[in-house]
């Protein structure tokens, strides 16, 4: 989410929501930050079928960012705007497992194998607002794995068996035409969507979506 403005409104909606008695975890990447740090250290940034290519020295960028600059600035919004948040990322208290994904040529980046919600839990039951870095861990290796955010969001979702599952993204919709809104799909169901991935209507960072 770059328009800062943007940013700090939906950062009061959460904190609002959570002042009426909805229990938010809000789980992010930060693909736009990683990317001008990568830029800044001389390091091109590459994906594959919408997912970052993670060699050693990006998975230290990725951790850096997504754990340190992107976690603690969302944390800061959300206590400036009047909640009350922790910032963890997927390492902690082994909140995301991940096994490297077998694909050649794509690094360190994580399938997601298991989901530990008790620490989110306890922190939702003290009325604290969550906040989790998509960066998991090997359980065996201990290696750091980038995961996607969106796909995070949906195991962490569906292991705390959340009543809704909100994906933020600064695209529209799916579009017939990227160019032109008016061929946004209103309503998609599984075979239509695998279809527009196989014709390449879905393509990039919309796939994992």
């Amino acid at each position: 989410m770059k328009d800062p403005m943007l940013k700090a409104g939906v950062i009061k909606d959460l904190v609002l929501l959570a002042c009426v008695g909805v229990r938010p975890v809000l789980v992010h990447g930060g693909g736009p930050e990683i990317n001008t740090w990568l830029d800044k250290l001389g390091i091109k940034a590459e994906f594959k079928n919408g997912l970052r290519v993670t060699d050693a020295a990006t998975m230290d960028v990725v951790e850096m960012v997504l754990g340190g600059r992107v976690n603690k600035g969302l944390v800061t919004l959300i206590q400036q705007a009047g909640g009350q948040a922790v910032g963890l990322c997927g390492k902690d208290s082994n909140i995301i497992r991940a096994r490297q994904m077998v694909e050649k040529d794509i690094g360190f980046v994580g399938d997601i194998t298991s989901v530990n919600k008790d620490l989110i839990v306890a922190l939702v039951n003290e009325e604290y607002i969550p906040v989790v870095a998509s960066v998991a861990a090997d359980p065996v290796t201990g290696q750091a794995l980038n995961v996607n955010a969106d796909i995070a969001a949906g195991e962490v979702a569906a292991a705390l068996r959340a009543e809704k599952l909100i994906l933020m993204t600064d695209v529209p919709g799916v579009l017939k035409d990227k160019d032109d809104i008016k061929t946004k799909y209103t309503a998609l169901d599984i075979r239509s969507t695998r279809q527009l991935v196989a014709d390449g209507i879905i393509a990039g960072g919309m796939i994992p979506k």
